[in-house]
Order: C-alpha cells, then structure tokens, then sequence
C-alpha cells in the first residue's frame, strides 16, 4: 500500500488527496472516453460487482462525461472510489487491510470522537449559485452530471450521499445516508426511512410548523461514508466521529442561504429547506436490497436554495442498488465494528470474539462468536444484539469460538449440526421492515409498509452452539495437516487459502478407548483394535 509519507502524518485533507493515493496503489481507472450518463457509466463500474472478486474491485473517474441530449459536463464523475473492496475500506481509514486493523480504528473513533471546528471560509464555496442563477440551464443542480443508477429501470436520478441536519434547538446534528430525488432545477424529494435519525429531525420541525434546514455533501474524504453509513446511536454527532477517525476536528463553514455547517473541504453542497406541510409521491428507484423499489411513498419536498462547489467539481456517485456494492460494503463494515463494540462495552458481555455481518444479506443475516460461559449465554447476547436497532438484523446466529463466523460454509455446518429448531431458534416480533420486500406487497398502503400486520416485521434468533459435549471433528489433528502443508509446498502446488476448521479438535466427548485406538491405528497395529472389539461380541439366539 502507497501512501505517501505527508499524508501517512495527518488523515485525507479532501477527495483529491484520497484519489491520489488510490492511483498510487493502481486502484483508479481513468476513463477519458465520452461515456453516456444515462445509458453507459453505472453499467461499466457494476461490472466489476458481478465479475470480479472484492480484492480486484477499483475506483473509477470519468473525464468526459455526457448526456442524453448530447451535452458534455465539465464536472468529472467518480464512483466506487469509497468502498469497492475491504482493501479500498482500510485504506479509507488508514489501517492495515484487516478485520482487525478496521475495528481497532472504529473503536478509537467511536470511543474518541473530535468535535468539528468551524473556519470562515474554505473551497467548497469557490462557486456559488443561488436565486435566480439555480434556474439558468446549466448551473445549480443542473451542473452536476448524476448518472442514473439502473438504466432501464430507474424513475429517476438521484444525489445518494451524506444528508446534515440539525434539531431546532441546535443541540444535535446528523449526518446521515439519505437521498435527493431530483425532479427540477430547485426541487428535490427527499428519499428517507421513516426510523432514520433525519427524520426525527424533521418531525420535530415539524411540530413547530417549520421548514427544515437540510445539506446534501458530495464528494469528500472516504469518512464521511463510512460514518454517515452507520447505525451511531440517537444523539451521536458524526461528523465528531469522523474527527476520531481523523485525529483532528473537521472543519466546517457556514452555509451561504441555511442555519447549518458543512465540510469546508468537499466538493459541492446542496443547501435547501425542506418542507413540514407537505409531501409528495416517489416513484421507482434502485435500494441497496437488490430489489426496485416500487412504491409511491410521499416524501418531503427539497427546496434547492444554493448550490456551492469547487471550480472544478468532482461529483461523486455511490455505487448501491444489488449487492455486493460500495454500500453493502461499507454497512458491513461499519455494522460489524458498531455491534461489535455495543455487545462488548456498552453490554459488557463476556467472551465476545467477533461480530460477522453476511455482505450478500446486507442488513439481515448477523453471525456472532462467542466464547461460551454457560448455555443461557447465547441467549443472552442474542436478544442484547437484536435489542440494538429495530431496523437492522433479520436473522441473528451466535457460534461457538471453533466457527468462522466469516465464512458461510462454516457457518452452515453449525447450523446444521448445532441446532434443533423447536429448542434453539426463536422468533421475535414488533421489528421495523424498512425496505425488506418480503415483509409487504409492493402495492400495499403505506402505513402497512411501515409496520405491517399490526406487530411489525420480525426475526430469527439462533443459537448455533453446542449445549453438550460433541465428537471431534473428522479431520486429521494438526499436526498431521501441517506436515501435510510441508509436502503440499515441497510438490509446488497451488497455494491454499485454508477455511476453518482445516484440522480436526476434540469438542469433549472422546473416550480412552477412542484415543487408544486411535493411537494404534498410527503404529499400524490395527489387529489389536479387532482383538479388543472381539471381547464385546454379542450372540443374537441370546
């Protein structure tokens, strides 16, 4: 990994910086052929989601971006530049490309959040339009070439990025993962689950009958993502936590026709107020589930009232829609790293090893390892990690320490062999469905979307552990597999990417008869295991 040594003394100043570095590691392709945006860019980055697995994944910028009426924006576009692959990730956040590496940087970020600064002014602000200048064609929202996210199938283009708001009394700000569906040059809808933090704020706006003060933020460090993408707690500031992970506080300016603060070093700002006394319907658009989503659920209405940017604006679109994506991406991470800490230091249970959220499932299917204290302490750790968030988790596992629970052949053989249905899975009710297709019809009204059957979604809690002592596992011990690696290596063969388990463990249940015979099946002196077997023979005319 390259990064030079300026940048390894201090966090990403910006996107430019971060875009360096990712082309320094040969993780950024230049696109400087005219690409369609309507028709041509999503297409050719989703490529790589479907074809080529997570260590090869790259970012993109295309130079020479048009559109469907021919014109050609001066503004470049970036995507997948956050979150393509787990390497992408650490680089993001500076820490070595491990699971490990990451956590460690989430913990410090999240136990040691920097509060932001506020500067007098900063680049972000270089260009400004407001008034009458965001109805001339070509500037305002109309300056930025967003690209539609699923050609064929999308209703709409959308911002998907980073929302700031704030409650009226000014006493907490959010930043959160939200979008803007555009539908004029000043006329946003905006696109948000009804449990999200933002639309708290709104409600609370809107029980003193007042617009609501919004900022979309595009393009900035890969921080801004990774926070705005988490599930913080009601009340955290994020962008303090992005000064955590960056060890210094992030600078913000005011904005130029709104209440509110945003990064001084991004590339371009959306300012508008949003509307508390009506909404208006949606229509179809590509979520993160692998599904269209299809309903017309009423949304707020987004008055543009300045767009702010840099001269030579970088927009930045999120790679989303069917997973694996930049977005499933980066709620894995930040999920695992946000339960894992809630489970061990909030919840302070004992013998937590690991937190595994499945990419594929994007926020359904949670594996937790654990270190088992006694057979209620699955349960235990289930209903604290179902207890976190109504939104998220459809299915909860916990496994014992010998389980991966990374690996999803692992985690079936415990399922498989460590679970009785009747005893060992649990249903809950009273869960928020969000966007999960299967909890409604598309054509169902909305407030039974919201909560369907009067008492919500649900889930499933599993405990995956074993309640009594188990056989080995039938494979060789390890010492016998390591020679076995000896000689694999000596032959030159390909090399192995080993899956736990790779050699066999006793689980408790193993008897001095089994070890003796086993000890001399390894002599050869198999013989003397008949002899031994042949004294329990039994006479069946008895």
């Amino acid at each position: 990994m390259v990064i030079s040594q300026e940048i390894t003394q201090r966090y990403y100043k910006d996107l430019r910086e971060w875009l360096r570095v990712l082309e320094a590691n040969d993780m950024l392709v230049r696109v400087t052929m005219p690409v369609r945006k309507e028709t041509e860019l999503t297409p050719l980055v989703r490529l790589q989601f479907r074809g080529l697995p997570d260590d090869q994944r790259k970012g993109f910028l295309f130079e020479n971006v048009i559109d469907a009426k021919g014109r050609r924006y001066t503004t470049k576009v970036a995507t997948g530049v956050y979150a393509s692959s787990l390497k992408m990730y650490a680089m993001g956040v500076m820490a070595e490309p491990t699971n490990e590496g990451i956590g460690r940087k989430w913990e410090k970020a999240v136990k040691e959040p920097i509060e932001p600064k506020i500067v007098s002014s900063g680049p972000v602000q270089e260009v400004v339009y407001t008034g009458d200048q965001l109805l001339e064609d070509g500037k305002g929202i109309e300056a930025l070439p967003i690209p539609v996210e699923v050609p064929g199938f999308s209703g709409q283009i959308r911002t998907s990025t980073h929302i700031i708001t704030k409650t009226p009394d000014g006493k907490w700000r959010n930043m959160g993962n939200y979008s803007g569906h555009v539908f004029g040059k000043i006329k946003l809808l905006w696109e948000i689950s009804r449990a999200n933090h933002g639309w708290i704020h709104w409600n609370m706006w809107k029980e003193i009958k007042k617009p609501m003060p919004a900022a979309i933020v595009i393009g900035g460090p890969p921080i801004f993502f990774y926070v705005a993408s988490a599930k913080l707690p009601y009340g955290v500031d994020e962008l303090a936590v992005c000064g955590g992970f960056a060890n210094e506080p992030i600078e913000l300016v005011k904005c130029k026709t709104i209440d509110l603060e945003v990064p001084a070093h991004a590339e371009i700002i959306v300012e508008g107020m949003v509307s508390t006394e009506y909404m208006e319907p949606g229509n179809a658009f590509g979520e993160y589930t692998g599904y269209m989503a299809t309903d017309v659920l009423y949304r707020p209405v987004f008055h543009v009232t300045a767009v702010t940017m840099r001269r030579d604006a970088i927009y930045v679109h999120i790679m989303s829609q069917f997973p694996p994506s930049e977005s499933s991406k980066v709620r894995l991470v930040s999920s695992e790293n946000l339960y894992y800490k809630y489970l061990k230091y909030d919840c302070k249970l004992p013998g937590i090893l690991d937190v595994a959220w499945h990419e594929m499932s994007q926020a359904q299917w949670c594996v937790i390892r654990i270190k088992k204290v006694n057979n209620a302490h699955p349960w235990q750790v289930l209903h604290c990690a179902a207890g976190y968030d109504a939104r998220w988790g459809k299915f909860y596992i916990v496994v014992d320490e010998d389980i991966d629970a990374r690996d999803v052949d692992s985690v079936i053989w415990a399922l498989s062999w460590r679970v009785q249905p009747d005893t060992d899975m649990l249903v809950i009710h009273g869960r928020i469905p969000g966007l999960d297709v299967s909890a409604y019809r598309p054509d169902s009204e909305p407030r039974e979307k919201e909560y369907p059957g009067r008492i919500g979604s649900s889930a499933v809690l599993i405990d995956a552990t074993t309640k009594y002592p188990y056989p080995p596992t039938s494979l060789p011990k390890k010492e016998f597999m390591e020679r076995a690696i000896e000689l694999w290596k000596e032959l030159g063969l390909p090399e192995l990417k080993l899956k736990s388990p790779w050699y066999g463990y006793n689980l408790g249940y193993w008897t001095k008869d089994h070890e003796m015979d086993a000890e001399l099946l390894l002599k050869g002196e198999h013989y003397k295991i008949g002899e031994r077997l042949e004294k329990k023979r039994i006479y069946m005319d008895k």
